[in-house]
């Protein structure tokens, strides 16, 4: 380990916060800074739920010695924020129920910065914006509190996070990372930060709203490419032609690109575009593209709990009070992340048919799915029953590949597969 006088605060300890932190606690002194007392508890203990931390990797680097040289100390009180003097922003911006953003998050963890940060602080925000929020929302916030100047008495930075919950190859330290800062001088020392630890490499951008941009325009593009093979899927379907091998023959062209239709939730892509959309729409612009991208994707869910019953109804199902399972919560494969999971829309599009809905899932936390989603989650595989009417591959985790579909359903029951992971054979449909 190495020392360096600078020490580090990362505020928000979640599928962002905390493996940065880590890595960052391998050569500095780290205050790893949450709200939620019950993560600061179990993180502590050295235990990560999310799963992006080994257990003891973490116990590694934890250190209880606020004066520690190098080390993560984990904490939910603010006091511990002053004794650094570059602070690193990780709090998730979701969006609410009208699709609008919401910058609570942001606002109170700056909020909580400028009551702790000193002469000459760094705060860097890598949580994804709309161009411009950083310096118009979050630094007026860092002044105000703090009673300092901007690019005098202290300076901000933007770094936009590429963590992908669950990917155990293309972890924080092996992704490039984009930098930038409110001044030449600042943005070099936030890139020369962040090339301590990232071996990946970074790019050095010209300005916060350009890095901004950047982050808030990677998803937007996926989104707008998975609306595009999902649209595909629907026309497909009417045509009686497979999707996938369609889009396995198509993939044979040197520079077609390769997207899979499905459900598109999660805390990245299902979001950030809405963040692009609001800002265009106060800068005088329809975004007609990337809004008819949100609304095929968010229409998916729907369409595959709609078209499934149309299966069970061909096949002589009575609808009413029929059973269906649901394989997978998450909001993607071999994680256990369940928040803006689209899979919900399966489940109450099903339930407008007064079809019962079971849904199991091996790696989501019953009692977070319960709190969630108000959804009795089934994670014992011997609990499921044998005879349901329809059945649901929603989410592609290793542990399905094991199952015996057929033993899941009744002699007329439907199988759709979200997620093309099972053979053709054993399935009546997917996307």
């Amino acid at each position: 380990m190495t020392h360096s006088e600078d020490k580090i605060a990362i505020i928000g300890l979640g599928y962002v916060g905390l493996p940065l932190a880590v890595e960052f606690a391998k050569q500095f002194f780290v205050v790893g800074f949450d709200i939620n007392n019950q993560r600061i508890t179990e993180l502590n203990a050295g235990l990560d739920k999310t799963l992006e931390v080994e257990n003891d990797h973490l116990k590694s680097v934890l250190t209880t010695d606020l004066g520690a040289e190098t080390g993560l100390y984990i904490t939910d009180d603010t006091e511990a924020l002053k004794a650094t003097n570059i602070y690193i922003i990780t709090v998730p911006t979701p969006t609410d129920a009208l699709n609008k953003p919401v910058f609570t998050p942001l606002i109170k963890a700056s909020e909580s910065v400028g009551k702790a940060m000193s002469k000459d602080a760094i705060v860097i925000y890598e949580s994804t914006v709309y161009p411009g929020a950083t310096e118009d929302i979050c630094v007026p916030i860092l002044a105000e509190v703090s009673g300092m100047t901007y690019n005098k008495d202290f300076f901000a930075g933007y770094s936009p996070e590429r963590i992908n919950p669950g990917d155990k190859l293309h972890t924080v330290t092996k992704i490039l990372k984009v930098t930038s800062g409110s001044t030449p001088e600042i943005a070099k020392k936030v890139n020369d930060l962040y090339l301590k630890v990232i071996n990946a490499g970074t790019h050095l951008a010209p300005s916060i709203k350009v890095a901004e941009a950047a982050k808030v325009i990677e998803n937007s593009q996926r989104d707008i490419n998975i609306a595009f093979v999902n649209e595909l899927s629907k026309i497909f379907r009417l045509l009686d032609i497979d999707t996938k091998a369609v889009l396995e023959a198509a993939g044979t062209k040197w520079n077609f690109l390769n997207f899979s239709p499905g459900l598109v939730g999660g805390h990245c892509i299902g979001v950030d575009p809405y963040y692009l959309a609001q800002k265009a729409i106060e800068s005088g612009y329809n975004p007609e593209i990337i809004l008819a991208g949100r609304k095929m994707n968010d229409s998916m869910g729907s369409y595959v709990a709609t078209e499934t019953v149309k299966m069970m109804i061909k096949k002589g199902a009575t609808i009413k009070g029929s059973k269906a399972l649901v394989l997978g919560i998450t909001f993607k494969e071999n994680c256990p992340d369940i928040r803006n999971s689209r899979v919900i829309d399966i489940i109450k599009e099903l339930e407008t048919y007064h079809v019962n809905v079971d849904v199991y899932d091996p790696w989501a936390s019953k009692e977070e799915v319960n709190h969630e989603y108000q959804i009795d989650l089934i994670s014992d595989f011997n609990e499921l029953d044998s005879d349901y009417e329809a059945v649901i591959l929603a989410v592609s985790h290793n542990e399905f590949l094991e199952l015996d579909i057929t033993k899941l359903k009744s002699e007329t029951g439907v199988v759709f597969d979200v997620k093309s992971l099972l053979p053709l054979t054993s399935i009546d449909a997917r996307l």
